[in-house]
C-alpha cells in the first residue's frame, strides 16, 4: 500500500542557513573538524618547533599526514612542499600549517562543485551508499535545503529492506514539505522507484530523490539490483537518474576508496557528500578520495541538524583541517 504524505502535512521546522549564515558554518566545521586538525597540528607542532628541519624531520611529517588518512601520494606532496628550500632551517608549525592548507585546496578546488537541479522535470538524484554511511538523513537534509529553495520535492523510500529507514524518511520529508512514496518493507524497491518517478511527474515537482538499501559495496547481489533501479528509472526517462550522490562515512577512512570505486563501476556515481567528519580524527581521507578520483565533492557533513550540511568549499575545509584562521 502507497504511503504519500502531503505537503500541508510538515510540521515548522528552521529553513537551513538561519543560524548564523556563512560565519556560523565557519565555526560548525572548525568545530566538526577539531578532531582531525587536532591530530594534524599536533603532529606538526611535535616534529617541527623541536628541531630544525632536515630529511628525517619531513619524513616523519609525511608519516603523520599518512596517519591522518591524507593518502600517500598526497602526504608526499605537503612533505616535498614543506622541505623546498626550507632544509636545515628552523620553522614554524604556523608555516607548515599554511603551505598544508595551499596543498589541500589545490587539490579540493577542482571537484569543490555545487550540486545543480536543471530544468529537467522532475530532475531525479539517486542516493548510494553503504549501510551506516548516513544515506537517509543526507537526504532529508538536502530535501530541507531544496524545499527552502522553493523546489517541489518528492522523496523515494527505496530502503525497503529496513522498515526504521522508510519510517525514518518519512520524519524528515514531512519536516521539509516533501511528498513520500513508500511501500510496506519488503516491497520491491524497483518498482516502488518506477511508482515514484510516474508520481513526481504527474505532481509537476521539480526533484525526485531516491533513498536506496545500504548496498555493502562488495555484495554482487545487492548490486545487482541496484543496476534493476537504474534500468527502470531509465524506461520512464532514458536521460534519468540525472544525478548520482554517493554518501561516504569519514570514520570508515580508507575504505572509503574502495567504497568509491565500486559504486562508480555500478551506479555511475557523479557526486559525493562526505558526512560524520564531525566524529573522527581521519578527515583527510575526503583529501585522498579527490586526489585518486576528481568527483565533484557537493557537500560535506559536520553534524546532526540540516545546518551541519553545507555545500563544500575548499578552501574553507582546507584551513579548517589545517588548524588556521578563515
Amino acid at each position: 500500500m502507497n504511503d504519500k504524505s502531503s505537503q500541508s502535512d510538515a510540521p515548522d521546522e528552521p529553513e537551513s542557513g538561519q543560524q548564523g549564515g556563512p560565519k556560523g558554518w565557519w565555526k560548525r566545521l572548525t568545530t566538526g573538524l577539531r578532531r582531525s586538525s587536532a591530530a594534524i597540528g599536533t603532529a606538526i607542532a611535535d616534529l617541527v618547533t623541536k628541531r630544525r628541519l632536515d630529511a628525517d624531520t619531513i619524513e616523519e611529517l609525511e608519516d603523520a599526514l599518512i596517519r591522518a588518512d591524507l593518502g600517500v601520494a598526497m602526504a608526499s606532496r605537503i612533505a616535498a612542499a614543506v622541505g623546498h628550500e626550507r632544509y636545515d632551517r628552523a620553522v614554524t608549525a604556523e608555516e607548515v600549517k599554511a603551505i598544508l592548507a595551499a596543498e589541500i585546496e589545490r587539490v579540493l578546488a577542482p571537484v569543490a562543485r555545487p550540486l545543480t537541479v536543471d530544468p529537467a522535470r522532475p530532475f531525479v538524484l539517486l542516493v548510494v551508499g553503504v549501510n551506516g554511511s548516513g544515506k537517509t538523513t543526507t537526504i532529508g537534509k538536502l530535501a530541507a535545503k531544496f524545499r527552502a529553495q522553493g523546489l517541489k520535492v518528492v522523496l523515494a523510500a527505496g530502503d525497503t529492506f529496513r522498515a526504521a529507514a522508510i519510517d525514518q524518511l518519512k520524519i524528515w520529508g514531512a519536516r521539509a514539505g516533501a511528498t513520500i512514496v513508500a511501500r510496506e518493507p519488503g516491497a520491491d524497491a524497483a518498482a516502488l522507484v518506477f511508482e515514484a518517478l510516474v508520481t513526481a511527474r504527474d505532481e509537476g515537482s521539480d526533484l525526485l530523490i531516491i533513498d536506496t538499501a545500504g548496498r555493502l559495496h562488495n555484495k554482487a547481489v545487492l548490486m545487482q539490483e541496484l543496476e534493476k533501479i537504474v534500468r527502470v528509472i531509465r524506461k520512464i526517462d532514458p536521460a534519468a537518474p540525472h544525478a548520482v550522490l554517493l554518501v561516504l562515512d569519514a570514520t570508515v577512512g580508507q575504505n572509503a576508496l574502495a567504497q568509491v570505486s565500486e559504486f562508480s563501476k555500478t551506479a555511475g556515481v557523479t557526486g559525493l557528500v562526505m558526512t560524520k567528519l564531525d566524529g573522527t580524527a581521519r578527515g583527510g581521507i575526503l583529501v585522498a578520495v579527490a586526489e585518486k578520483f576528481g568527483l565533484p565533492i557537493h557537500f560535506i557533513g559536520v553534524g546532526e541538524s540540516p545546518d551541519d550540511l553545507e555545500p563544500f568549499a575548499a578552501r574553507d575545509f582546507a584551513r579548517a583541517i589545517a588548524g588556521l584562521e578563515k
